[in-house]
């Protein structure tokens, strides 16, 4: 703790905002079963468990088998007073014309709080299957049309025109504006074209894959650098984990790779009830090929953890675990804040439990010390205590654990 330097990193985000995945039925990935139906009452209560949490945001995902988004975007809205939902949105499916009125109904009832995260896409099959053919580059180019139009629609005071390399029409306007303001724009991705276009269009850049502190670094300065060119805003960062957390390390690094064994044997399971060749589905996005060589080490840093992606070989969604006790965690998620992330995705894999855990033994410690900072214009403690993988005791619990799953890993 004498080595700690407490001095705050010029990078440092002061504040920082959470969000979480909104579920819409009991189905988990460590216990996959084939559900296509929606259990309202469960989207209520993890709806307002997220709220109750301190959770700022909801993510409200898209696939071409989920629900639909900006439905249950709306639902969640109806049954939440502060809880922000962010709407998945891919452009190949709705008119930007359409996307920006049905976001500004969205804005308005929810009194401010929508936000979108447009999917180019990331996976070609799962794209065909909305009719969308078009190759990645061009998917970004039509992104950054669209984001050009959403904005548009929202702010003209008059009818404009438009032929675009995408979208063509006439007259349009003015359009439904949003409640306050222009709405937040996110987006995601490690490709060239997703760094063009998401940093010198964007509000948010998110990144879904996870990285180690190093790299993560290095990106953001990339998205700062092509953000000044274009002379924009520097995005906010927006990063995302699944944390494992447990009192002590020993439990922690046993749920760890109890869910990755589970998972593990899951994900090809619910592929093969579903018809699907496992292996097909695997991502093309660039992140996912990243955490798929961090996963042949695995540890990095302070916690993070890519034995989720080596179970899953990358398939499915965010797979960059953190792992420990709720102060090493929080210690972790403190290190990517100091990096300059101020939008931080937490998911756990027992979904509502998870989801509970995390906004009664993690947010808060988080919290706890920006508020420390706030006050004192230093770092507080927490970093300096809790090590992760640099304790001997934490690495040895790891080590054990790792014994202990084999060969179901």
């Amino acid at each position: 703790m004498t080595d700690f330097d407490t001095t705050i990193p010029p990078t440092a985000s002061p504040e920082v905002e959470f969000v979480s995945q909104i579920n819409w039925n009991t189905g988990r990935e460590i216990d996959p079963v084939p559900q296509s139906g929606l259990q309202r009452s469960y989207v209520r209560d993890y709806a307002r468990t997220l709220e109750d949490g301190g959770f700022d945001y909801t993510l409200v995902p898209y696939f071409s088998s989920s629900p639909e988004s900006f439905v249950l975007a709306a639902a969640v809205g109806a049954v939440t007073e502060r809880l922000k939902p962010v709407v998945a949105l891919r452009p190949n499916h709705t008119h930007p014309l359409v996307a920006a009125q049905k976001l500004a109904t969205l804005d308005q009832l929810t009194e401010g709080r929508a936000v979108v995260h447009l999917i180019s896409g990331g996976n070609d099959a799962e794209q065909r299957k909305q009719g969308d053919y078009e190759p990645k580059d061009r998917r970004y180019a039509r992104t950054s049309e669209y984001i050009d139009l959403l904005r548009r629609a929202w702010t003209e005071p008059a009818p404009f025109s438009h032929e675009g390399e995408f979208y063509k029409f006439d007259e349009f306007g003015p359009g439904f504006a949003p409640y306050d303001a222009p709405i937040p724009i996110s987006i995601g991705g490690e490709s060239d074209a997703a760094y063009q276009v998401g940093s010198s269009q964007a509000d948010w850049f998110a990144y879904n894959s996870g990285a180690s502190l190093e790299q993560t670094r290095k990106d953001f300065d990339r998205v700062a650098a092509i953000a000044a060119a274009a002379g924009r805003p520097t995005p906010r960062f927006w990063v995302t984990f699944r944390p494992v957390i447990a009192p002590t390390a020993e439990q922690a690094w046993e749920k760890a790779y109890d869910y990755a064994v589970r998972l593990k044997t899951g994900s090809v399971h619910l592929a093969k009830a579903l018809g699907v060749d496992p292996a097909s589905v695997r991502s093309e996005a660039t992140g996912q090929r990243n955490a798929r060589s961090y996963a042949e080490q695995e540890r990095y840093d302070r916690a993070l953890w890519f034995g989720f992606t080596r179970a899953t070989g990358g398939r499915g969604a965010a797979s960059a675990g953190l792992v420990g006790t709720p102060e090493t965690v929080a210690a972790a998620i403190l290190d990517y804040i100091d990096a300059g992330a101020s939008v931080v995705s937490i998911k756990g894999y027992d979904t509502l439990a998870d989801a509970q855990d995390h906004g009664r033994h993690l947010l808060p410690l988080v919290r706890q010390e920006l508020a420390h900072r706030k006050a004192t214009g230093q770092r507080g403690p927490l970093q300096a205590q809790h090590l992760g993988y640099a304790d001997d005791r934490v690495a040895a619990a790891a080590d054990r654990a790792a014994e202990l799953a084999g060969a179901g890993l």
